[in-house]
């Protein structure tokens, strides 16, 4: 059973799902769901010997193409509405033990270009009003399911996070008639020291504002909307920057790093939003190779982060880290 509930105290939407409570929990190796489905063995959601990449609609959904109706009908307080939506899984390499890290750069352009065409696909859909594309990686941050996969959300509304980036860059945009991460980027690049990596087309930032230690985000230097302003050009640069990211992420205590990654675009609600800009945001919970950062009271509670380390410090650990990309191909 699904459905969505809206929280008039915050003024924001929520999901019940609790079929989910039934799905997969890391189960052994052998019995991977993500895996190809081997000759004589049990069948997994991908019925072929090996894959490159794939995206399918999501076992146990948060969201529906064609939802329940609502358990309980809404009253003048509490209103609830049909959990419509899409939720699709990524598989990044047919092989269970890889990372997107530990994946070729050509590996992650592919990827690239299916993070391109599902977010057209699913923005297409008349009742999508944001395409959330997002991987969380690593038991820290609740991972049930080690095999290499991200995720992506077609919601039927746009979510709290990305409504008060909206409202804050479009205030900007109002106010100083230039756009807000435009102007991030160039005083970080002019401050110079939490820049982590950059190219042609993209640069990784530990942001002034950072709440996590290794908090990192890649901006695009262009002034992008969503995937669908990419460039070819751009489309290679964004593979070969989270190449060095990741692997610099690997690097910094020599352990597979855990971090949920946030794509941020445009709302795909139809409207006009060229005061945003494209962006994604890395949170790491891992603050030393012993020790993580949890959401506490201040964070959980009240909203209110409290960063143990500068920013500065941090993008200096992080860059130390960082290769360059080398394509084969």
């Amino acid at each position: 059973m699904s459905e969505l509930r809206f929280n008039p105290l915050l003024g924001e939407w929520l999901a019940t799902a609790t079929h989910r409570q039934d799905r997969t929990f890391l189960p052994p190796p052998d019995f991977c769901p993500l895996c190809p489905t081997r000759k004589n063995g049990f069948p997994t959601e991908v019925p072929a010997e090996t894959y490159e990449i794939v995206a399918f609609e999501n076992r146990f959904p948060s969201l529906k193409t064609v939802p329940e109706t609502p358990a309980i009908e809404s009253g003048e307080l509490f209103a609830v509405a049909p959990s419509q939506g899409v939720c699709e899984v990524v598989l990044y390499s047919p092989n269970h033990s890889t990372t997107l890290a530990g994946e070729p750069v050509e590996q992650i352009y592919k990827l690239v270009k299916v993070w391109r065409h599902r977010f057209a696909e699913l923005s297409a859909l008349d009742f999508v009003r944001y395409v959330f594309i997002f991987e969380n990686k690593g038991e820290a941050v609740g991972v049930t399911l080690h095999h290499p996969h991200g995720q992506i959300y077609a919601y039927p509304f746009v979510p709290p996070i990305i409504k008060r980036e909206l409202k804050q860059t479009q205030k900007y945009k109002r106010e100083k008639d230039r756009c807000l991460l435009c102007d991030v980027l160039d005083a970080e690049k002019r401050f110079e020291k939490r820049i982590v990596a950059e190219n042609d087309s993209f640069a990784a930032i530990i942001p002034f504002y950072a709440r996590y230690p290794f908090e990192t985000h890649i901006i695009s230097k262009r002034h992008l909307q969503t995937f669908n302003d990419f460039s070819e050009r751009e489309e290679r640069n964004l593979a070969e920057i989270l190449k060095q990211i990741l692997a610099a992420f690997d690097r910094l205590f020599d352990v597979s790093f855990p971090y949920i990654m946030a794509i941020h675009n445009a709302p795909s609600d139809g409207g006009d939003y060229d005061f945003y800009h494209f962006h994604i945001e890395f949170y790491p919970p891992m603050r030393s190779v012993a020790k993580l950062k949890y959401l506490a009271g201040s964070e959980a509670g009240a909203g209110m982060f409290i960063n143990d380390t500068l920013p500065e410090t941090k993008a200096a650990e992080l860059r130390a880290h960082i290769a360059p990309v080398v394509w084969e191909t």
